[in-house]
């Protein structure tokens, strides 16, 4: 789906001329063996890239601002292999327009008690050098990711993964074009915001084209195109009879694959990585588009309904933080609870997009009446959703700023047919319980469309949230009410 290599991680370690060319020497080799396991090793996904020692405030100042300019470099991993004193790293810290994170390491693991000297400590000083740099930083009020450990330790690289991840998202979001075909729903508010103060704060841009310009396109579709696509749904999911060749239905897998056809050149000639629509808007539309944006989804595209284009973006951009792990990423809406108080949970679908990336089982291509938008029966794709650990997330615009919302959920297997719900399908209790749960996120703003995440975790989330400097809000086991209360009062006045 995405080729996270093509994007660069930069390798800093500092230093200083005090003490001489040898052990400058051994820091700049001992920094390129750090960047070279790094970059080798199998949990980083992008490229760690080597660069010499800097030992001045000139040389600082230099390698941040060509990392500003280098396109594809997402951000720099810090190491202070001696004491590097704090001052020289201002000017260049100030430039720096990437995030940062500090890897609180040594070259060495053990301490070699039977030969340490005053040679390897001169050469090994880490353990302060890592502290002064830290405290210019917090000084300098600099968020950044501290990863503490050893160099070769699996953790190290699992963090290292999980921030490097991020700082590609982050890289995308800034690049990100968002097309709203027609408006957001009416009436409803979450959906909407203020589509120049998120471009502003996170790089995306947010633009309508009439449905009319998009069915332009549609209308445009080859035979040839659309033969290929209904090949490629032959193949790839269970069709029901009425959708097979000669079936009655038919003309409506046609329509659904011109639709589909349309959706993906519309998009890749604007260079567009998210999109939204909205059932009151599909003027000149015979259907509502459902397994187009359930694939165009799985193809990587972003995804919200309703004009949602905040839920639109996130989808992504965790899908490309997700890239090549297990699980899936996708649109999805909190639709009805299972209030049994033996065995509560939610059920999570939308009438028609959500992605099949997170389906388990057999993913039937089927077609039914919406009930909703005047137009024809669309074709959707229905599935259940996979069990597991997973989180469900929302950006809310709050007026003053935006809140990121994450709560930690336990989808469970769906064992009931839902035979007359034609639709995808999970099942989830919501950390730490139904009842807290829900009303936590009720109490944060949280809105009634997510990203439902099957491979992230709260610590992709929150290095996102570190990295934009918008707050974050956590629903998880230990979440209470009261607590919960108690910190939005908090960041109320935080961010005021």
């Amino acid at each position: 789906m995405f080729n996270l290599k093509s994007f660069e991680v930069w390798f800093v370690t500092g230093s200083q001329h005090l003490y001489g060319e040898e052990t400058l020497r051994q820091v700049d080799e001992h920094s390129q063996i750090i960047a070279d396991a790094l970059n080798n090793s199998s949990a980083i996904p992008v490229k760690i890239v080597f660069k010499p020692v800097v030992k001045t405030p000139d040389e600082i100042w230099s390698v941040c601002k060509a990392a500003n300019n280098t396109p594809n470099c997402v951000g720099v991993i810090t190491w202070m292999h001696t004491f590097s004193p704090a001052k020289m790293w201002i000017r260049g810290l100030n430039a720096l327009q990437l995030p940062i994170l500090h890897l609180h390491t040594q070259f060495n693991r053990n301490i070699p008690f039977d030969t340490i000297d005053m040679d390897f400590m001169n050469l090994n000083q880490s353990a302060h050098g890592d502290r002064e740099f830290g405290h210019i930083m917090t000084k300098m009020r600099l968020n950044r990711k501290v990863v503490v450990g050893h160099w070769q330790d699996t953790e190290v690289h699992d963090k290292i993964n999980a921030w490097a991840r991020v700082a590609v998202g982050r890289y995308q979001m800034q690049h990100l074009k968002v097309v709203r075909f027609g408006d957001n729903m009416r009436q409803v508010a979450v959906t909407d915001g203020d589509k120049v103060s998120a471009e502003m704060k996170f790089g995306f841009s947010v633009n309508t084209h009439a449905v009319g310009d998009l069915v332009q396109v549609i209308n445009q579709i080859t035979d040839a195109e659309i033969e290929r696509l209904i090949q490629e749904y032959e193949d790839t999911y269970a069709l029901m009879p009425s959708l097979l060749k000669n079936g009655e239905r038919r003309s409506s897998l046609v329509e659904a694959a011109r639709i589909e056809a349309g959706l993906k050149a519309f998009l890749t000639d604007g260079g567009y990585g998210a999109y939204t629509n909205t059932f009151e808007d599909l003027h000149g539309m015979r259907q509502l588009p459902g397994i187009g944006s359930q694939r165009m989804m799985a193809a990587g595209y972003g995804y919200g309904g309703e004009g949602d284009w905040k839920t639109s973006a996130m989808v992504h951009v965790m899908k490309l933080m997700a890239s090549g792990m297990k699980g899936g990423n996708t649109f999805m809406e909190d639709y009805t609870y299972h209030f049994d108080p033996e065995n509560a949970m939610v059920l999570g679908s939308h009438m028609l997009e959500i992605c099949p990336s997170i389906a388990t089982g057999t993913v039937n291509c089927e077609v039914h009446p919406l009930g909703i938008g005047g137009k024809e029966d669309p074709v959707r794709l229905v599935f259940n959703a996979a069990s597991g650990p997973a989180l469900n997330v929302s950006l809310v615009d709050l007026g003053n700023r935006f809140r990121l919302i994450v709560n930690e959920v336990e989808a469970v297997e769906v064992t009931e047919s839902f035979p007359k719900l034609p639709t995808a399908r999970a099942l989830w209790k919501p950390q730490p319980d139904m009842k807290v749960g829900l009303e936590a996120w009720i109490l944060a703003g949280g809105a009634h469309h997510t990203v439902y995440s099957q491979n992230l975790t709260v610590e992709y989330l929150e290095n996102l949230a570190e990295m934009l400097d918008i707050e974050l809000v956590v629903i998880d086991k230990a979440t209470t009410i009261r607590g919960l209360k108690n910190e939005l009062k908090i960041n109320e006045v935080f961010y005021k």
